[in-house]
Formats: structure tokens, C-alpha cells, sequence
């Protein structure tokens, strides 16, 4: 009988703000790979996404038939063997919980519905998963170090070229393609992954774990801490810190970010700085747009930005702040701690993107990447615009 994966987004999705205001929750990069790359590894098979409606264009949801079976899993929880073989002992109409909450469920036939099911069962457990924004960098050292072990499995690594300071080499891998030229790598701190085609040009200095994905770049003589993933196609620069690049952005020049989520086709002008630690070391609070409340955060956290936002060259951001989606903040100010979608920072104030001028700067970025906007994703952006337009810049 065949078996349909599907991971579905929950109401954790409005939490995790601004980074699914454009994908669904499993589309969210942690560790090495995306969430829905990890449950591809493990259940052998592709999966796809039960999400929003205006979201469902650009990542579709596979139906199946009457003799599917359609397995549901929440898209916000990272697998691991104990509970994918719960999960794979389900059985049709019976839903698996942990603390009250859906994990999973089973549905027979091509309908797939979050109706109640016969049979519930406790999974005793311990998961993981992203519940707030800022979770994707406090796990992202597990993530990395999970992922790495998976993708290196049983393979031998690229060899390390002539002329870099490598410790504790058996934690680095290169996959073939890879150049990486006049450098430090310490993996005695966590493993380092340099993807497919990717460059660490001279001069770095990097510490575990880190994670490179598919043609990204590191300029010359950054300085990099764990746990820093840079997803495919992103460059990176300067001084970086336990920060997730989801992938196709920027931070090539001199500067600091830290505890921070990056989302995708973001540029960071030179001379941004990115502060992660209030100065009298009390909890930061972040605001969480869904909620219309500040939530803590813990002691560290630094900028959370959402798809499609810049910042002009020497942009200075406060601890914890939240930069939402299509934003362009320049003018040598330092902006507010919660940047909602679409702003536009003049040096005198905020005002709001106009919807084309938008729209076309979006496209212009994914071009400079070497991809085009899509119909879809051109919707989500105009979906987005209407929803926000209410809201207080």
C-alpha cells in the first residue's frame, strides 16, 4: 500500500513569524539541511507540505488515492530514529501526541483533513523542534552536528587542499568541488561542512560546527564561530556567530552578527552590526508579531529578518530585533526593534514599500542570485502586501 508523506504546519507556524509569513514551517532551514530534507532522509521517500492556501501554490501538496495511506506529521519537529519508528507504527485513524500535542496521524484514502481520528496514543519521548524564531540558532548546534553525521555517513571526503591549518580533521568534510584555500579550520569544537562547489577564500578562520551549503562563499579573512550554518548560495564575511542564513543572502563585508535567523535573498550592507547581548545582561525581549507582545528570548539573540530585507551600508541594529519581510532599511539610523513587512527607512522615518517598487527590487535580488521570481512566488509576495497593510510601521 502505498504511503504519502505529508508534513503539515500547525498554529506554531504564527510564531515563528516573519520566516513563515513566506514558506511553511518545514521549509525552514536548521542545522545543515531544511527540515523537510531532513524527514526525506529518514523516511527514504519525498514528502510534501500541508499548508495555507496562499502558500500552497508554490509548495504543493500531493494528494493520493483511495488506497493511500497518508501519513501527516507536524512540520515543526526535527526527526530522529525513536520517533520516526513511532510514527511508522501508526496505524490508519490512530493520531500519536506528546504533552497533548499532535505529532502525527494516519489517514486512509486521498483525503487529507485534521479531523479527529479513532485511536490516539502517547509518545513518551523527548522531542525537539522550533516553536519561537530564535530556536533555529539554539539548535542549531545539534542540527549541525546531527546532519553532519547523516550526509557523511559511510562517504570519504573531498581532499583538503596544500596550505590550511586543519584540527581534528576527521570532523571535516568537503564535498567534491568544494575550494578552500589558506585557512584555519577547528573541528575539535564541532564538525565543519563544506558543501558542493562552495569557496572559503584566504585567510579564514573558523571554529565548529559550521556548515557551508552549495556554491556559497566566505570572503577573504572572516572570522567565524559555531554553530553558523550558510545555506546554498550565500556569502559571508566579517565576524559571524551561532547565525542561520536560510540561503541565496548576504553578509560579505566587515561587521558582527550573532544568535541571529537570516532568511532568504537578504543583503546586509557593509558595516552592519548586529548587537546579540543587552549591556546589562538581562533577558532580551523579542516581538512576536502573531501575539502583539514582546516575548523572552533568553540572554542572547540579535536580529531575526525575514525573505527579501536589506540593510544600507552601517546599519546598526538592536538586540533582538525583528525585520520583516521586503524590507529596505538605510539612512544611518538605527531602526526599531520590530520592522514590520514592507517598511522603507528613511533617515527621517518609516514609510511603507510601494507594492511594485517592491515587488520589482524582490526580483531584481533573486536575479542577482541567478533565479527568477516565479508566478508563486510573486502571489505570496502580494498576498503578503494586503495582509500587512494594516499594520503600524
Amino acid at each position: 500500500m502505498e504511503r504519502n508523506y505529508i508534513l503539515f504546519d500547525t498554529p506554531v507556524r504564527e510564531l515563528l513569524y516573519p520566516f513563515t509569513h513566506t514558506r511553511p514551517i518545514a521549509e525552514c532551514r536548521v542545522g545543515i539541511l531544511k527540515i523537510h530534507e531532513k524527514w526525506e532522509r529518514w523516511l527514504g521517500t519525498e514528502v510534501s507540505h500541508f499548508t495555507v492556501q496562499h502558500l500552497q501554490e508554490k509548495y504543493p501538496l500531493k494528494q493520493g488515492h483511495e488506497s493511500t495511506v497518508n501519513i501527516l506529521i507536524s512540520g515543526h519537529l526535527l526527526p530522529d530514529a525513536e520517533l520516526v519508528a513511532a510514527i511508522e507504527a501508526l496505524l490508519p485513524d490512530e493520531e500519536l501526541y506528546v504533552d497533548n500535542r499532535l505529532v502525527a496521524k494516519v489517514i486512509h484514502g486521498k483525503e487529507v483533513h485534521m479531523l479527529p481520528a479513532r485511536a490516539r496514543k502517547n509518545y513518551s519521548g523527548k522531542v525537539l523542534g522550533i516553536h519561537k524564531p530564535w530556536d533555529i540558532f539554539v539548535l542549531n548546534d545539534r542540527a549541525i552536528r546531527d546532519d553532519f553525521k547523516a550526509l557523511t555517513a559511510g562517504r570519504e571526503s573531498a581532499p583538503l587542499p596544500e596550505g590550511n591549518t586543519v584540527v581534528n580533521g576527521s570532523e571535516v568534510f568537503i564535498e567534491p568541488g568544494a575550494e578552500v584555500h589558506c585557512s584555519v579550520l577547528n573541528a575539535s569544537t564541532g564538525p565543519i561542512y563544506i558543501g558542493k562547489n562552495a569557496i572559503i577564500m584566504e585567510g579564514n578562520l573558523i571554529r565548529g560546527p559550521f556548515a557551508m551549503g552549495e556554491h556559497s562563499v566566505l570572503k577573504m579573512g572572516s572570522r567565524i564561530y559555531g554553530a553558523t550554518t550558510l545555506g546554498p548560495h550565500c556569502t559571508g564575511g566579517g565576524e559571524m556567530k551561532n547565525t542561520v542564513m536560510f540561503g541565496y543572502s548576504n553578509k560579505g563585508h566587515e561587521g558582527y552578527i550573532g544568535d541571529a535567523v537570516i532568511g532568504e535573498w537578504c543583503n546586509l550592507g557593509a558595516g552592519t552590526n548586529c548587537s546579540n547581548l543587552k549591556n546589562n545582561a538581562s533577558e532580551v525581549k523579542v516581538w512576536m508579531e502573531a501575539l502583539a507582545t514582546v516575548a523572552g528570548a533568553g540572554t542572547k539573540c540579535g536580529v531575526l529578518m525575514g525573505d527579501y530585507s536589506r540593510t544600507g551600508i552601517g546599519t546598526l541594529l538592536n538586540t533582538g530585533t525583528v525585520v520583516g519581510v521586503s524590507c529596505n532599511i538605510f539612512g544611518g539610523i538605527m531602526p526599531p526593534k520590530y520592522v514590520g513587512s514592507f517598511s522603507w527607512a528613511l533617515g527621517e522615518g518609516m514609510t511603507r514599500y510601494r507594492k511594485e517598487e517592491a515587488l520589482k527590487d524582490a526580483a531584481a535580488w533573486m536575479k542577482m542570485k541567478g533565479q527568477e521570481m516565479g508566478n508563486a512566488d510573486r502571489a505570496v509576495l502580494q498576498h503578503l502586501y494586503q495582509e500587512t497593510a494594516h499594520v503600524n510601521l
